[in-house]
This record gives C-alpha cells, sequence and structure tokens, in this order.
C-alpha cells in the first residue's frame, strides 16, 4: 500500500523506539507515531470520513499536525493544509471551494473559520498527542490507494482574484521524495530542523516528510525564532534544514548567533531567490560545516525541481542549480517552442512530480500547460550546462518572507475602495522580507484617501503579509499601446 502510513508502519515494527519526531524537546519514537495515526485514522472514520473525502486542517506546527495528515491517508481521504495566515473569507472559500467535510483547527485561529462545520477545535494537550481527541477511536487498518488517487490539496495564489488548488497524487509525492533521497543523501541517520509552516510545501516537501520515509528524525518547532533555531541546532544536532529567505536573515542577524555551536549542521536548503554571493559566504561562517543549497521549486510540483551542487555555489552563482534525476526542463517562448541555451524565456517542467492540474478549474489547468510540459509563469534561461537562471515571475508574482502573493489578488481588495480609479500592485526590493508588498494608486478626481486607511481595510480583507506595506499615490500609471499597466516600469521607477 502507499498511503503515508505504509513507510512510518515499516520503520515501527522493527524499531519501534526509535525517534521520528522531536517537539518542544520531546522524542515521539516511530512505534508511539504510528499509534497515534492509526487512532487518529479510527477518530475519522467514526465522524464519518470515507476514501476521498477532504479533511482540513488550520493549525501551525505540531505532532498533531502530522498525525492528522498522515491519518487522513491512513483512512483513504485527501489532506488539505490551510494557510492560517490567510483572512477569514480567504479561509472561508478554500474550505468551500475544496469541499472540506471536516476541519481540524488550532483553539487561537477559530475566530478565522468563519463558523465552518463540522470543526474540531485542538487546545494544547490535543497539540501534542492527537489520542486525547480519538479516546475510544479504535485504530483501523489503511485504506488502499492507488498512485493516481489524490493525496493533498494545497490552495497557492494565483494570478487571478481568487486562489487555487493544486492536486498532489501520491505518485507526484513519492516521486518527489525520491528525488530528495537522491539530491540530498536522505537516510535513517538524517536529523531535519523544520521550523517553517507545515502547510508551506518548504517545510513538507522540501525534503521534510521524506526524511520520515527515509527512517530519519524530524525536530520540530511549532514557530520559527532565531535563537531557538540556534539553540535547537546546538542541543538536537540536526544534520539539515530548510529557511525560507527571510529565516536565513534572522538567522544571521542574531546577536547571540556565535553563542551556539552549528557543526552539527551539513546542508540547508535556503535559497531560491538568486541569492547573493555575501550572503552564502555569511551563511558559511555561521554554519562551518554546512553546505548552502540554492533551490527553485513550486507548490505545483511538490517543490525542490532544482538543486545547487556542491563546491559549484560560486561559480554558479545566481544559479539555482540544475534539475532532479526525473525532471525535465525546458525554456520556451510564447508559442511553446523551445529556446536554446542562454536565451531567456518561460520555464517549463516535465516529470512525475508535477501536478495533474488545479481542482475543479479545467480552464486555469488547460492553460497552464504546454502539451505535458508545466508551464510556471516565471522566465529563466538554461547554461550551456544545464544549470538554471531565473530572472522573472512573468506572473506578477510577489515572494516575501517566503510568501507568495499574487497582486491580482490584491489589487481585487484594493478596488472594493471607492476612492480608487485605478492601481497596481508590485514588489519592491526589502532588506528583511525579500519583497513589500506596494501598491501604486491612482484616485478618482476630487477624492481623498490616506495610505493608512487604505492598508486598514486591506487588512482587514486579507492576510497580514498579502497587505500593502507601502502605498505610492500617482496621477496616471504607465501603460503599452495596448493598454496594458507595466509593472517593470513602475518598479524601476520607485527603485
Amino acid at each position: 500500500m502507499i498511503n503515508l502510513s505504509s513507510f512510518i508502519r515499516h520503520h515501527a515494527l522493527r524499531d519501534p523506539a526509535r525517534t521520528a519526531l522531536i517537539f518542544e524537546d520531546e522524542p515521539i519514537g516511530y512505534g508511539e507515531f504510528l499509534r497515534r495515526i492509526e487512532k487518529t485514522a479510527g477518530f475519522l472514520k467514526d465522524a464519518g470520513i470515507r476514501p476521498g473525502d477532504v479533511v482540513a486542517v488550520l493549525m501551525k506546527n505540531s505532532p498533531a499536525f502530522l498525525e492528522i495528515a498522515f491519518a487522513t491517508s491512513h483512512a483513504g481521504a485527501v489532506f488539505l493544509p490551510v494557510n492560517y495566515r490567510l483572512a477569514a473569507d480567504e479561509v472561508d472559500y478554500i474550505l468551500r471551494h475544496a469541499g472540506a467535510k471536516l476541519l481540524f483547527v488550532d483553539d487561537e485561529f477559530v475566530d478565522r473559520t468563519a463558523g465552518f462545520a463540522p470543526a474540531v477545535v485542538l487546545n494544547a494537550a490535543a497539540r501534542s498527542d492527537t489520542t486525547v481527541l480519538s479516546g475510544g477511536s479504535a485504530r483501523i487498518d489503511a485504506e488502499p490507494r492507488r498512485p493516481d488517487d489524490l493525496f493533498r490539496l494545497m490552495y497557492t495564489s494565483g494570478t487571478t482574484d481568487r486562489p487555487k488548488g493544486v492536486m498532489h497524487s501520491y505518485s507526484n509525492y513519492y516521486w518527489k521524495n525520491a528525488e530528495h533521497v537522491i539530491v540530498l543523501g536522505l537516510d535513517r541517520n538524517t536529523r531535519l530542523l523544520t521550523v517553517g509552516p507545515l502547510y508551506h510545501v518548504g517545510a513538507f516537501d522540501l525534503p521534510g516528510t521524506a526524511v520520515l520515509q527515509a527512517g530519519g528524525t524530524m525536530i520540530l518547532h511549532r514557530d520559527f525564532e532565531a535563537r531557538a533555531a540556534l539553540a535547537a541546532i546546538e542541543r538536537h544536532r540536526p544534520t539539515g534544514a530548510w529557511f525560507a529567505p527571510v529565516m536565513t536573515g534572522a538567522l544571521l542577524a542574531c546577536p547571540e548567533r556565535e553563542r551556539f555551536d552549528t557543526g552539527s549542521l551539513l546542508w540547508a536548503v535556503a535559497g531560491g531567490e538568486r541569492t547573493p554571493e555575501p550572503r552564502i559566504r555569511q551563511f558559511g561562517s555561521l554554519f562551518p560545516n554546512a553546505r548552502y543549497v540554492d533551490a527553485y521549486g513550486l507548490t505545483e510540483s511538490c517543490s525542490g525541481d532544482t538543486f545547487m551542487e556542491a563546491g559549484r555555489e560560486i561559480e554558479k552563482i545566481g544559479s539555482t542549480g540544475r534539475a532532479t534525476p526525473h525532471v525535465a526542463i525546458a525554456i520556451k517562448d510564447e508559442a511553446g517552442c523551445d529556446l536554446p541555451a542562454g536565451t531567456e524565456g518561460e520555464i517549463c517542467l516535465r516529470g512525475p512530480k508535477i501536478t495533474a492540474g488545479y481542482w475543479k478549474d479545467p480552464e486555469r489547468t488547460a492553460a497552464a500547460f504546454f502539451g505535458d510540459w508545466f508551464r510556471t509563469g516565471d522566465v529563466g534561461y538554461l547554461d550551456a550546462e544545464g544549470f538554471l537562471f531565473l530572472t522573472d515571475r512573468k506572473k506578477d508574482m510577489i515572494v516575501t518572507g517566503g510568501e507568495n502573493v499574487a497582486s491580482s489578488e490584491v489589487e481585487r481588495v484594493l478596488y472594493e475602495s471607492p476612492e480608487i480609479a485605478e492601481c497596481a500592485v508590485i514588489g519592491m526590493p526589502d532588506p528583511k522580507w525579500g519583497e513589500r508588498v506596494t501598491a501604486v494608486v491612482v484616485l478618482r478626481e476630487g477624492t481623498r484617501l490616506d495610505p493608512e486607511t487604505l492598508i486598514a481595510r486591506c487588512r482587514d480583507r486579507l492576510a497580514g503579509f498579502k497587505t500593502p506595506k507601502e502605498v505610492v499615490f500617482r496621477e496616471t500609471l504607465p501603460r503599452n499601446p495596448s493598454g496594458k499597466i507595466l509593472k517593470r516600469v513602475l518598479r524601476e521607477d520607485l527603485a
């Protein structure tokens, strides 16, 4: 069987005391982890969940997050992690569009669920051990799944006004794991520090739970805090980590960073933003035994499509590396024709870990492919050796603190203000967040609107990371002859 619980069962039968997870300094062995998964799957069955049903979580990191994810697979259902930073109406849209049958929610996020029912609220005790919830539920056998069955839905910011649900099959997930085992050398001795949010492919998938498939250990933090992460590296001796670029910046800026022994770390996937040479060298000074792994990937590919190779970081500065073994990359023009090495075009991907498309959205699914090549919407080129260089984001996507923000989604909310005649949302360079969301606004004649009021309105309708940090008023917006707003010109002007 290919349920996620299958590889947990494998390790539990052979070495039940081996540590699978560490949370708040408390270890959880593979045998205990399997027991919790099977009990929680029984709870799902008692709650009426059947194979193919969608089970959602609105939660920060905890053992319960992983127990529910694996139990959902064990029961044959579909897992739906929801970004807890989203506003209530965004959460409500995702839950209803996905057709969620049950929601698990941390008690601190109940106000964001808009009264969605049925919902199971988790307190601190339940987050540490889901058997608190499952109680008298019996441990059940795994519901058989097939490679093409749906394992997970993940909603990502799109280029239209609503997020789209990326479909991940078991085949996508297991091929992704195989790629990362090969590229990162994962095995039962791998100890992964997981400080990013598990609703994100970076934490769950890069390499994330592939470490558990290999029999290793995940050291899990509820939130990221730079000093706590450094202390955990000294205490628990992880060998690998995934850090969003904003996390890398916070670690390097931590005033106490030199106090901690960070020698256990051998690698960290820590880039994805054309990392400059000084950042790579600073990273090496903090983590003397670790290589800095720049990478490129998407939610649509379960993350991690290219990785920089050891020893070539400076030689290939600006590159995110070469493709994993079973991912093909092509640079194509607007007609879908291949472009030669060194020529910029749209980055397209093909391989068994790439999504088949978007949930309940055949039009956007069709638009996302050139035949069997997935169109990433990113612009870049391949050099003669196949190293990928990312040069622009075709989809007007802003990346702030490791989160994707679709400019059109923010613009939709801005246009709800009657004073606004037209607007454009762009990402501007920011030393802490990578990019900050910036709104460029043209007001209707005879109206007035101050930036603070507009930002407050957006904050009521959008997640905090999507809310503009800066508002710039203009009399007109630059346009091309066909009337399209030239956002690149705006970025250059404001810079």
